[in-house]
């Protein structure tokens, strides 16, 4: 999965059993809290994440100016 903010995109990985368990919050999340830890190997960073929060609902709040 990739994810993009105003500073980059970032690689997350997220294990079949992980997308398994939380199905809706990867099809149906505008915006995805990541928990996880950061691989590395070379210049290479990717997210494997340990748990997604879907914080949509949050968007209503959000300026956009």
């Amino acid at each position: 999965m990739s994810l993009e903010d105003e500073t980059g995109v970032v690689q997350v990985i997220v294990w079949r059993s992980l997308r398994e368990k939380q199905r809706e919050e990867v099809l149906r999340a505008e915006l995805l809290a990541v928990q996880g830890r950061w691989q590395r190997e070379g210049d290479v960073m990717n997210l494997i994440a340990h748990r997604l929060a879907d914080l949509t609902p949050m968007l209503a709040g959000l300026s956009t100016v």
